[in-house]
């Protein structure tokens, strides 16, 4: 009678701890996944923001060659300028 009621009692106890293991486990693996997802995304704006200074830098340099040139006056320049530095 004693080991029926040991074994009633120690049952639920075991499978109580045994749910909240999994719990902790399920839990710690969400936030694995969630944190690697964050860093992949501010890779890949940190790739977005350095290819959209490179595009700037060869844009002004092409508009710097043509007002070497002569192709384009310094207000025009000016005026192309102001405007990639806009966007």
């Amino acid at each position: 009678m004693e080991k029926i009621i040991f074994f009633g009692l120690v049952i639920p106890i075991f499978l109580f701890v045994i749910y909240l293991g999994v719990r902790a486990i399920m839990t710690g693996s969400s936030a694995k996944s969630a944190n690697k997802m964050d860093l992949e995304n501010e890779n890949i704006e940190e790739e977005n923001s350095s290819n959209n200074s490179e595009n700037l830098s060869k844009e002004l340099n092409n508009l710097n060659e043509l007002l070497k040139s002569g192709v384009l006056t310094k207000e025009e320049f000016e005026k192309a300028k102001k405007k990639i530095l806009d966007n």
